[in-house]
């Protein structure tokens, strides 16, 4: 058994300041990402952990940063998230998003939203403003409107690339995509320099879906999970799979079992993979700040970055 108690003043004022530094990770989807959209995916990420790195460089709270970065995912019409989502099966963009707060563990979380461009700040108003942590359709809608929201018709939403493949659909008509994908619901996870954590998702859910499915992405516990005490996870891919094994518990139990963070995130992932062929991945940080990564598709979209380095990494791939 480790003495905590035997860690010496210098051991314990370097582990202080490491936990200190801030940290942050994205995603922008774990799936199949065809190869003449994988620069627009691995960019997007850069750019939305450029902009979580500048809140957090500014002393901004974690929460701030997550959303800085889900919001830039949300209006980058790359990803199945705000503008630029997939349609379900009616022809029309239903919005979800959640987030999480690691110190005070309050939730904001909206699905099923149809008339409010950006879910994630949706999500955040509800978990400041409300008593409640979760609202859906119109009743996430009608909260929108006592807080000022500015409503958008619904096919502002639509770009003519989701239009297009919607057709397809009517035809009967399948993408290559479609076998697995767009599963491009986009999050991030960050530590500010008060040692707070955060995580939330943002998504247009899956192609073609029955109105009002919900997956995974705005669910606590589920798609998303932060507790200063341990760190916090986003994760992606295929809501269903995700459901079934509760997937970010699962990671943040094995950082809560001692597990360093891409050993976390490797073995929630293999775990979804054993259990329910689950087709997803995570991005993770420790309540130190250390990055996992992890996914049992072909693509995960990341970028991530720590005050111990000023460069964001960033890709579409990670060994697996």
């Amino acid at each position: 058994m480790v003495k905590l108690g035997g860690m010496g003043a210098r051991q314990k004022d370097g582990a202080a300041r490491l936990r200190r530094l801030p940290a942050l990770v994205v995603h922008g989807g774990a799936w199949s990402i065809p190869a003449a959209e994988r620069e627009a995916h691995r960019a997007g990420c850069a750019a939305a952990a450029e902009k979580g790195k500048a809140v957090l460089l500014a002393g901004g709270s974690a929460l701030d940063a997550v959303e800085a970065a889900i919001l830039h995912l949300e209006d980058d019409v790359a990803f199945d998230a705000g503008t630029g989502s997939v349609l379900v099966a009616d022809g029309s963009v239903e919005l979800d998003a959640g987030l999480m707060d690691g110190t005070s563990l309050k939730v904001g979380a909206v699905a099923a939203v149809k008339h409010f461009k950006n879910p994630v700040v949706l999500a955040r108003c509800v978990l400041e403003k409300s008593e409640h942590h979760f609202l859906v359709g119109q009743g996430a809608e009608a909260f929108a409107r006592t807080q000022g929201f500015p409503e958008v018709d619904n096919l502002s939403l639509v770009v003519p690339r989701e239009a297009a493949r919607h057709q397809q659909f009517l035809k009967g008509e399948r993408t290559a995509a479609d076998s697995f994908g767009p599963a491009d619901t986009v999050g991030a996870v960050a530590l500010d320099a008060r040692g707070h954590m955060a995580a939330g998702n943002s998504t247009g859910g899956v192609a073609f879906s029955l109105p009002g499915r919900v997956g995974d992405a705005p669910l606590p516990g589920i798609g998303y999970s932060a507790d200063d005490r341990l760190g916090g996870v986003a994760c992606t891919g295929w809501g269903e799979h995700i459901l079934r094994v509760g997937l970010a518990m699962r990671a943040m139990h094995c950082l809560e079992a001692g597990l360093g963070a891409q050993a976390a995130a490797s073995a929630a992932v293999a775990l979804l993979l054993e259990r329910v062929q689950g087709r997803g991945g995570l991005v993770l940080l420790d309540c130190s700040g250390r990055v996992g990564l992890a996914h049992s598709t072909e693509c995960l979209a990341h970028a991530y970055w720590n005050a111990e380095k000023d460069t964001v990494v960033s890709g579409t791939a990670v060994p697996r």
